[in-house]
């Protein structure tokens, strides 16, 4: 048996080379009439392995020249992707090959007629039909076949090479023993030579070809050189590839953990990659030239769980990039990496957002990790931060990417004063760990350690969230790990190539989604692996970036019952699944004491309760109720389910909001959908409009436990949520990007309705009536046109009152004490009876009435750290500033103010006010004085603010 495993294994080895891609001619030039190009689905990716119809096979093919930039700047492409284009078709071979045929030469078949183009390369993908499947190289990347010129040439051409932009070789699974076929061609009859690690194995005199039979003898780097000589004309030709020796297996060092384990001394580091079933693994990077090593072998540990190595002599400080290259074929990044770079989508980062990032690394593929020692540590300015209590925080969703014309974390920061006046003392930020692409919502993640560098460097990330620690506002880190995407190397390490989708044997993920509304590949989080990584990534952001918390995408997907496509079925009670999130929620707890768990989870009511009632926060989409309240549709206006007691519930833990990320605007419906049987009150006139969402506003903000409204909510963003950026609504425009409409505030109608919310979020921010934001007693009748709702506490009672009809309405309420109530929305006082009253509101009429007057309490900001030493703040918004933005600042005395605006070099270029200011807090349109803005050229400026012969100067950025 040992004799016929033996000779089975050199068998094997002898005949299991093969290629992804050959050409008939062997050395294609630009004068080959006829090109066959000839695909094996068996290698590279297998993006076409198995597809039927065979006759279902189509190219994408254009070439690399000398005016090409990049690996992926092609020129000539001939056909349309997702198209079946006859002349874009190809030959069904045999199983799982095909082949293209060019005629005519290159020049001609692609139609190049600049005599001082050079074709280098043709690139060629093989798909199918529509484009779903695609037959690329292993690591994904386009083929690449390389185009001669008409002198002499030579190659190696076994072993096979991958056709990627660098050739390298085909994986060979080899050891000492095993015998290999090399072989060598040249483009003209020549002397020609094999030599195999430096050794002369084979010549042929007067031939185009030699070949020859080696043994492999040891491990380690393997050699292979075909030489063909013409008179004095020398050619070669080289390829390498590596022959694993055998894995070491020994224990992890003390104290060691996945990832990346930076030592003391900052020369050395220890990496560890947890990956059950695999056979070698080395790492590749910057510290070896990309190549595999002896050296950079990892050993595996006793369970053959683990892989870690030592690597040693790095230079402190210095970034470098790496990869593991998993058992001879796969090459992925380290998941655990805090960057990580990328071939696709990097080039495309502005440096203002992410100065002096690292390059790509030249020829290679695929994402890579970073490692750097000694890296700087940020000095937190505030370290113990008092965060904000849960059961009244007032969250201010938000999308970086949509918020600010300059995307990034600096410019954010920008905003918080802005923020800050307006009431909100919570920031929930969209993903920002790395996804795939740049522009987008970010819930296609792929690295859960790494912030994304479109939105700017980890410091600048941590500059963002100490600058909301000193201001009083946490910050949430919306996260989904319900899944991640194909670039993950949780999905890349196990993969199904022939079913697309994670592999039986994957420690992360299920095969198939247990759940439907699934993105991505789905975790399952009862295995101890995924437990493990999201303990690790729960730790990494509360730990090393300070976050006060996590909003959980899709939480109610975190479960392993499987419901199939029964929406119904998943939202059941499931007891497993609150096991999970329980277990999460301690683990936090752990890490962070009072840190902010929060699920968008709409499962069954029971199941909600008992999650509140362990602590958690969850969120309440009243959209639906509130939108048609706005709109004057009353059948389905009743938000009562807003109310935590309306669900049974006894702790204020359920987060109520109008609007959210996934959710129609409501000023987009009212202008669209509201109801016009009133001419005198249109809900779809602007001004009627604005008007109405001060009403549901009214309501919304006045119900006891956290509130949550999505940006530029406070200004009635009318842009639909499928807004294109043709102009257009379509679904499919969904996570496009939308408007920046700072503008807005120049509208005195909408910036009512930011001094509306303003003024009702001012309520809860008054500490002593934080009672009444956390009770249970609440009443309401939510029901009708007239609708109120009364909150009580000893420290405020609130009654609001309003008609939802496009007609008058009139309704009884009875106030919960008799004496005068204060008028605190229109102004004025009312002396209640302490009976049942009848009051008549015209449509879209509403007061908030309270039982004291509050109109003199000032709240008191909440500051970490001391006023900067000039005693005056101010800002600027939004910052880049375009047509229209406000500067905002408190004068610490009251004198005579100049106002300017100077360039970089201190010339004064507008003096924008000049005149007495009291002292307090002031505001001037940028466009004041007759100055413009957008006549400035893009770039940077200065704000002067002069009073009394003290000055201060800050800098902003015009775009135009």
């Amino acid at each position: 048996m040992k004799l016929f495993s033996t000779l089975f294994f050199l068998f094997y080895a002898v005949i299991c080379q093969g290629q992804l891609l050959s050409t008939n001619p062997v050395f294609v030039r630009e004068s080959s009439s006829t090109i066959e190009i000839s695909m094996d689905a068996n290698f590279g990716n297998q993006g076409l392995k198995d597809h039927t119809p065979t006759s279902d096979v189509y190219v994408h093919i254009g070439l690399i020249t000398n005016l090409s930039t990049s690996p992926t700047d092609w020129k000539y492409s001939k056909f349309t992707w997702g198209q079946a284009t006859p002349a874009a078709q190809a030959t069904y071979v045999s199983p799982n090959k095909w082949r293209f045929t060019i005629t005519g030469g290159l020049r001609s078949f692609f139609g190049v007629t600049n005599q001082n183009e050079v074709i280098q390369k043709i690139v060629i993908l093989f798909r199918s039909g529509t484009g779903a499947k695609a037959q690329r190289n292993r690591d994904g990347t386009d083929m690449y076949i390389p185009v001669y010129d008409n002198n002499l040439q030579v190659r190696v051409t076994q072993p096979f090479r991958q056709p990627t932009f660098n050739p390298i070789a085909e994986p060979l699974n080899l050891v000492i023993g095993n015998s290999l076929t090399i072989s060598g061609a040249s483009s003209d009859a020549a002397q020609l030579k094999l030599l195999f690690n430096g050794t002369e194995v084979a010549n042929a005199a007067n031939a185009t070809t030699v070949s020859a039979n080696v043994t492999i003898t040891t491990t380690g780097t393997q050699t292979v050189i075909a030489e063909a000589t013409v008179g004095t004309t020398v050619k070669r030709d080289t390829v390498t590839f590596f022959v694993t020796p055998t894995t070491v297996v020994e224990p992890l060092p003390a104290g060691v953990r996945n990832g990346i384990n930076y030592e003391s001394g900052d020369t050395s580091v220890t990496l560890v990659l947890f990956a059950p079933g695999k056979n070698s693994v080395a790492v590749i990077g910057e510290f070896n030239n990309w190549a595999p090593t002896v050296q950079h072998q990892m050993k595996k540990t006793p369970d053959g769980n683990r892989f870690w190595v030592r690597i040693t002599g790095l230079t402190p400080a210095r970034e470098y990039a790496y990869q593991f290259l998993i058992d001879g074929t796969l090459k992925v990044a380290d998941m655990y990496a805090e960057k990580v770079l990328d071939p696709w989508n990097d080039q495309y980062i502005p440096a203002a957002s992410y100065p002096n990032l690292k390059p790509y690394p030249a020829g290679q593929s695929g994402v890579v990790s970073v490692l750097q020692t000694a890296k700087p540590t940020f000095n937190w300015q505030v370290q113990n931060f008092a965060r904000p209590d849960k059961r009244n925080l007032i969250i201010y969703e938000l999308l970086v990417r949509d918020f600010v014309a300059t995307q990034n974390w600096n410019t954010l920061r920008d905003t918080l004063g802005y923020l800050k006046r307006l009431g909100i003392n919570t920031i929930n930020i969209m993903p920002f760990n790395e996804f795939e692409g740049n522009i987008s919502w970010g819930y296609n993640p792929s690295y859960f350690f790494a912030p994304d560098k479109i939105y700017g460097t980890e410091t600048a990330l941590r500059q963002f969230i100490d600058e909301c620690h000193k201001e009083g506002i946490a910050v949430v880190m919306d996260i989904a790990l319900n899944h991640a995407f194909g670039m993950s190397p949780t999905v890349q390490m196990y993969w199904n190539a022939a079913l697309n989708r994670p592999s039986a044997d994957n420690p992360w993920h299920n095969e198939e989604a247990r759940h439907p509304f699934n993105v991505g590949f789905d975790f399952n989080h009862e295995s101890q692996a995924t437990r493990t990584l999201v303990d690790r990534v729960v730790e990494h952001w509360l730990t090393n970036y300070k976050i006060d918390g996590f909003r959980w995408d899709l939480s109610k997907g975190f479960t392993q019952v499987n419901s199939g496509s029964n929406v119904a079925q998943w939202g059941n009670y499931d007891a497993s699944r609150i096991a999970i999130w329980k277990r999460i929620y301690d683990k936090m707890m752990a890490t962070s004491a009072n840190s902010y768990c929060i699920l968008e989870h709409f499962a069954d009511n029971s199941e909600e309760t008992e999650l509140a009632n362990y602590g958690m926060l969850l969120w309440g989409n009243l959209n639906h109720n509130f939108s048609e309240a706005a709109m004057g549709h009353l059948a389905q206006s009743n938000f009562q389910w807003g109310i935590h007691t309306a669900r049974n519930w006894t702790r204020p833990h359920l987060i109520t909001y109008q609007e959210s990320h996934d959710e129609e605007r409501l000023m987009y419906r009212n202008l669209n959908f509201g109801n016009t049987n009133n001419p005198a009150h249109n809900v779809r006139d602007l001004n009627v409009a604005l008007k109405r969402n001060e009403l549901t506003t009214s309501f919304w903000s006045m119900i006891p436990a956290p509130k949550m409204m999505w940006q530029f909510g406070e200004l009635g963003y009318d842009f639909s949520i499928n807004y294109c950026q043709n102009g257009t609504v379509n679904d499919n425009c969904r996570t496009d990007p939308k408007p920046i409409r700072w503008d807005y505030l120049g509208n005195p109608n909408r910036k009512a309705l930011h001094d509306h919310y303003a003024r009702m979020l001012r309520l809860r921010n008054i500490p002593n009536f934080l009672p009444t934001w956390v009770t249970n007693n609440v009443s309401y009748n939510l029901a009708g046109a007239f609708k109120w709702l009364q909150v009580n506490s000893d420290s405020l009672r609130v009654t609001v009152i309003g008609n939802f009809d496009v007609v008058p309405a009139t309704g009884n309420i009875t106030f919960q004490s008799p004496g005068i109530w204060y008028n605190y929305t229109g102004g004025g006082t009312r002396n209640a009876t302490g009976g049942t009253e009848s009051i008549t509101l015209q449509p879209g009429e509403y007061a908030v009435y309270l039982n004291r007057d509050v109109n003199n309490l000032v709240t008191t900001p909440v500051r970490n750290v001391a006023a900067t030493a000039l005693n005056m703040r101010m800002s600027i918004y939004p910052n880049p500033v375009n047509k229209f933005a406000v500067i905002d600042y408190d004068l610490p005395e009251s004198g005579n103010v100049t106002v300017s605006v100077l360039n970089m070099t201190g010339q004064q270029l507008a003096t924008l006010y000049t005149g007495f200011k009291a002292r307090g807090t002031q505001k001037l349109p940028i466009n004041s004085n007759g100055f413009n803005p957008s006549r400035l050229a893009t770039g940077m400026y200065l704000l002067k603010i002069e009073v009394n012969g003290k000055m201060k100067v800050q800098q902003f950025q015009v775009i135009n």
